[in-house]
């Protein structure tokens, strides 16, 4: 007599579907024990990719130069005062409210002829349209396109990636970051860092208050930052997520041993 299902009791899958379903459980399980190294290397890639725009620009090859400066312009402002450069006179060209001992970038820019019709002191949404279109040129070198502090933020969380893979295989449990401390570190100081700048530009201008600070950050708070907040969100986030690999890892492992086959 054959045997009938049972009314809660799915039917197994045969012929090439339960080929299918095995071919997806296996990529399953090796996506839940290999995702660290896929994610960071990820991060690793976007990061990274921005770095090879001035690259291709100084050797003459402006295409793959510009299709990379196009797609993170989605992503990015890429300011050009907020933003590193390569082969250059200077790393980088801050504003001169900023007040750092280096080459403004309003002397640069005035000597350029992309932005002949452009106030470059005054950061209207002229001087952001053109300062995101801006590349670079033979004296300033070439712009990286992406702002700094974005840079510092996915280096971080790159950074905290290796780390944490190698912490994970030398046994160690590293515990989440305590949403107290991301908050205040993590959260806190590349908030003031950038609303205290914000506000005290344009179209706010301070609210008009005489005791307003006239805030422009710099490359090394910029960096600081937006590394913190990158540091504090893979370290909050990645702990999280691995105790959901493992436990898929798990899940998916029985479910092979169940079924007698190797995974």
């Amino acid at each position: 007599m054959e045997t009938q299902p049972k009314p809660d009791e799915k039917p197994k899958a045969t012929g090439w579907k339960r080929s299918l379903a095995i071919r997806f459980d296996r990529f399953v399980l090796r996506m839940s024990r290999k995702w660290l190294v896929w994610l960071t290397t990820l991060v690793i890639i976007y990061v990274g990719l921005p770095f090879l725009a001035p690259v291709f620009m100084e050797y003459d090859m402006p295409i793959p130069a510009r299709v990379i400066y196009g797609i993170y312009d989605r992503l990015c402002h890429q300011l050009v005062f907020r933003s590193w450069f390569l082969f250059g006179e200077q790393a980088y060209y801050p504003r001169e409210r900023a007040g750092l001992p280096v080459g403004s970038f309003e002397d640069y820019a005035s000597r350029d002829p992309f932005f002949r019709n452009v106030d470059v002191y005054t950061l209207d949404y002229n001087l952001i349209i053109a300062g995101g279109r801006f590349v670079g040129n033979e004296e300033m070198g070439w712009k990286v396109a992406y702002c700094q502090r974005d840079v510092a933020i996915y280096g971080a969380i790159a950074l905290f990636g290796i780390v944490y893979g190698l912490l994970r295989r030398a046994g160690v449990n590293v515990l989440p970051l305590p949403i107290l401390v991301y908050v205040l570190v993590g959260i806190v100081p590349v908030g003031l860092d950038g609303g205290i700048q914000l506000l005290a530009n344009p179209p706010y201008n301070g609210f008009g208050l005489a005791w307003y600070p006239l805030w422009e950050s710099t490359p090394l708070f910029r960096t600081l930052t937006g590394g913190l907040f990158g540091l504090c969100s893979a370290w909050l986030a990645l702990p999280y997520l691995a105790e959901s690999m493992d436990e898929l890892a798990r899940e998916v492992s029985r479910k092979f041993e169940r079924a007698g086959i190797e995974p």
